[in-house]
């Protein structure tokens, strides 16, 4: 049982963010106790991320760009909305549609996106955006009504994934980041699940046994891992990737679910040397590792397993198109030529400090990466010519 880290590093709170976190605290504790002293992390990453008006994507509150919590890659330029553009151009032009944006964020992408399909001439009949937040959602509306009205006309909300599928592109970007999943440790072999529960009024991590829907998860992956893992070795599964692809595959009838996230393949994810998983809050733009610090006011995710992906996708009908880098994709897309040809000197620089800040291996260019899945696709993709990681899945 370990008790949440020292807090000093991170900035402080303001009444209304404590406000907002007692309440989430108290709405958790009530669950710790009905389920008998301890929840899974799970449960508890649901409760402090999505809590009906409570939870940290329910609640007013500015998250995403540089007065929020994190910045996304869509925040730091629009070279990287006009990249994916281009590869939505080409799934559109050779089959029509729509575009349906999962978790759109501030709507910057859904800015850049439209009106970089508008100058090329290959619009989607709708842009479609399902969102979780109503704080967001309202954000969204602020920025697309920016738009001219041939743009912004196509845009509509939606409160659950569409019953008919559709033609076109759906996309996610840093969205199975933010799935609740399991956390797990490794005691003398054996795979123990790490619950939360309560202790002195305060939440602490509390060792159990796995429930057996995680443990067969943990089962067939681990024969599967190239290398024993040590012991106390600590890791997530995110058991809502199966599902959430297939939701979502189901939606598309033809054409390309393109997936942006920082993850890696099954072999790195569960590596040695990576022995305390990849967990990570987002607080402020500080990021650290406590997710009991700020409960209902930080953002809580963890790296992605791409491999689960693929095998979520191959399940689904789903073919996998592509896996490369951010950078290899934003390469192929002509991030550079785009970089070049800003406007002024000064424009250029600072398009040219962007474009490094997307693609260098420091910064995103290859903790993040892009995955295709296509249903009836057969057109090649510009942005995965560059490079092919799908041996690594």
């Amino acid at each position: 049982m370990t008790r949440s880290a020292s807090h000093s590093i991170l900035p402080p709170v303001t009444p209304e963010e404590q406000r907002q976190s007692a309440a989430v605290s108290e709405l958790i504790r009530g669950q710790i106790e009905a389920a008998g002293g301890v929840v899974s992390f799970e449960s508890f990453m649901e409760a402090a991320l999505y809590a009906p008006g409570l939870g940290y994507y329910s609640a007013g509150a500015t998250k995403i760009g540089a007065g929020g919590d994190f910045v996304t890659a869509p925040e730091v330029s629009e070279l990287f909305g006009r990249c994916v553009a281009r590869q939505c151009a080409q799934v559109l032009s050779s089959g029509g549609g729509e575009i349906l944006e999962i978790g759109a964020g501030t709507g910057r992408l859904a800015a850049t996106l439209l009106q970089a399909l508008a100058e090329t001439g290959v619009l989607p009949q709708r842009y479609a955006i399902l969102e979780v937040s109503a704080d967001l959602a309202s954000r969204q509306r602020a920025q697309l009504q920016k738009l001219p009205p041939s743009l912004r006309d196509r845009v509509a909300w939606l409160d659950r994934l569409p019953e008919t599928p559709l033609r076109g592109v759906i996309l996610a970007n840093e969205v199975l980041d933010a799935l609740p999943f399991s956390r797990i440790v490794l005691r003398g072999g054996e795979l123990h699940e790490l619950g939360v529960a309560m202790q002195d009024g305060a939440f602490v991590e509390r060792e159990r046994p796995p429930s057996a829907a995680l443990a067969q998860a943990w089962s067939s992956l681990a024969d599967e891992l190239p290398v024993r893992l040590p012991e106390g070795y600590r890791s997530e599964i995110c058991l809502r990737i199966e599902p959430w692809i297939a939701g979502v595959g189901a939606c598309l009838e033809s054409g390309l679910l393109l997936l942006l996230d920082y993850g890696l393949p099954r072999a790195h994810y569960y590596h040695p040397e990576r022995n305390d998983g990849t967990l990570r809050c987002h607080f402020k733009q500080r990021a650290h590792s406590d997710p009991f610090a700020n409960v209902g006011v930080q953002d809580i995710t963890a790296w992605v397993d791409f491999t689960r992906v693929a095998e979520a996708a191959v399940a689904s009908n789903l073919e996998v198109l592509g896996f490369v880098t951010q950078a290899a994709f934003l390469l192929a897309t002509g991030i550079e030529e785009m970089a070049a040809q800003s406007g002024t000197i000064l424009e250029r620089v600072q398009r040219a400090g962007e474009a490094r800040k997307l693609l260098l291996p420091g910064e995103m260019g290859e903790a993040f990466k892009v995955m295709a899945l296509g249903k009836d696709h057969e057109s090649l993709l510009t942005g995965f010519s560059l490079q092919d990681l799908r041996r690594s899945l």
